[in-house]
């Protein structure tokens, strides 16, 4: 973690923006999951994390980076938190 932690540092802002917006994104898919699956409060959690950063991305990226680095790890280990316990995540074999 540490060393993400140092890279997020190192890049410019506009990486930076696309990296927490990015991370936002991988919370809302899955915040989605979670739904499907019934745990309704990690899904909560996770869709306003998500949205906090999605508004927040810009102000994080250019004016605070190491709050910036702070959020990236929190939404990391709600996701990893999340994989721990979902190893197999599901696959859909819809056909639209």
């Amino acid at each position: 973690m540490e060393e993400k932690t140092n890279i997020i540092k190192d890049l410019s802002i506009e990486e930076r923006e696309e990296i927490l917006v990015d991370i936002a994104r991988t919370l809302e898919d899955t915040a989605r999951e979670a739904y499907v699956e019934g745990n309704t409060h990690f899904a909560t959690l996770s869709n306003n994390m998500a949205e906090a950063i999605r508004v927040n991305a810009d102000e994080l990226a250019r004016d605070d980076p190491e709050n910036a680095e702070l959020v990236f790890q929190q939404a990391t280990a709600m996701i990893s938190q999340f994989e721990a316990v979902h190893p197999y995540r599901m696959v859909s074999m819809a056909v639209h």
